[in-house]
């Protein structure tokens, strides 16, 4: 009996560490690799940017929800666009504080990284 408890605990505990992986690393390759290539093409396309780069997008994803990622990167590509109806994304709070949010990432990853 209490090798079968002790299976089902080291069980528990592995599919508990491999939830708590997921959720450390809920970016996508392709968003990761998106954030890398821009941000080396900003800081020369070198060896140490792609290093420095890397670990960028990886301090950031460990701050940020990737949603809430998306959220922020949404709004600065739709802030680029002209007319009145892309004002919602310079005005709304929302909008403001999600751009916050990535902007106070970036900051930490800057300092962390670089």
């Amino acid at each position: 009996m209490p090798v079968k408890l002790a299976l089902a605990a080291a069980l528990a505990a592995l599919a508990a560490a491999q939830t708590a992986a997921q959720d450390l690393n809920d970016y996508p390759t392709v968003a990761r690799a998106d954030y890398v290539f821009g941000c080396m093409a900003a800081n020369g396309n070198t060896r140490q940017a792609l290093e420095h780069c890397a670990c960028s997008i990886d301090h950031i994803a460990s701050v940020l929800p990737y949603d809430r990622y998306v959220s922020a990167e949404t709004v600065l590509r739709m802030r680029q666009l002209g007319g009145e109806r892309t004002g919602v994304f310079r005005n709304a709070a929302e909008a403001k504080e999600s751009v916050s949010n990535l902007r106070r990432a970036q900051a930490e990853a800057d300092i962390i990284c670089f």
